[in-house]
C-alpha cells in the first residue's frame, strides 16, 4: 500500500489526503448518529491519513 502511495504525485497525494479527511468527517457523523456498523472505519481512515502525511513530509525533507 505505502508503495502504491509513493508512487503518486504531490498533487494526486494531496487529492487523496482531501478525500480521506472527507470521508472520516462522514463516518464521525454516521457514528454520532448511530448509523455506523463497523466503528473500526474510523481507525483505518485516520491511519491511511496518516500514511499520506507521512509520505508527503518524507518527500518535503528530501527536498531541503
Amino acid at each position: 500500500m505505502a508503495d502504491d502511495l509513493r508512487a503518486m504525485s504531490d498533487d494526486e497525494l494531496a487529492k487523496q489526503v482531501e478525500e480521506a479527511y472527507r470521508e472520516l468527517f462522514n463516518l464521525r457523523f454516521r457514528l454520532a448518529t448511530k448509523q455506523l456498523g463497523n466503528h473500526r472505519e474510523v481507525r483505518n481512515v485516520k491511519r491511511k491519513i496518516a500514511r499520506l502525511k507521512t509520505i508527503m513530509r518524507e518527500r518535503e525533507i528530501s527536498r531541503a
